[in-house]
């Protein structure tokens, strides 16, 4: 689990991640997103496949999205990283006193034996902390 705040309002940052296919616009790792069978991308059920910039390939299936909490969740479906029965939640929510956003990123996931502490550290910093600040320089925000 990894959270951070964002110094941009909460409908612009939801604007940026509602996008379940925008993420190769954004994330330094992903270098090419498409949603399978042209579905479109805020449909619950639809599957993203996308390659990492080291050419792996994984596909990823979108299991909620609420735009009045402003949250959606994922799992993965192949990777070739042993991250077993992964799913992720995302949620933003407004820090009112600032107009800033708050965004909580936080998964489950099943490991090979020894590997745990290794596949919980490459998630939280290459995946969630490279995440959000790639949508930081994205939106062209500085760090909260």
């Amino acid at each position: 689990m990894k959270s951070t705040v964002l110094n941009a309002p909460v409908e612009a940052v939801w604007e940026v991640l509602r996008d379940f296919n925008g993420h190769d616009e954004w994330h330094p790792a992903v270098a090419d997103s498409v949603i399978d069978r042209g579905h479109p991308s805020d449909k619950v059920g639809c599957v993203r496949r996308f390659h990492l910039t080291d050419g792996s390939e994984l596909r990823e299936q979108l299991l909620t999205l609420s735009d009045a909490d402003m949250a959606f969740s994922y799992c993965l479906l192949e990777t070739p990283v042993p991250l077993l029965n992964y799913v992720a939640h995302v949620r933003l929510a407004p820090v009112t006193d600032r107009d800033m956003t708050f965004w909580h990123w936080e998964c489950r996931f099943d490991t090979p034996a020894g590997r745990e502490a290794e596949l919980k550290t490459m998630v939280a910093e290459n995946i969630y902390q490279g995440g959000f600040d790639a949508v930081r320089d994205f939106m062209g925000l500085e760090a909260a």
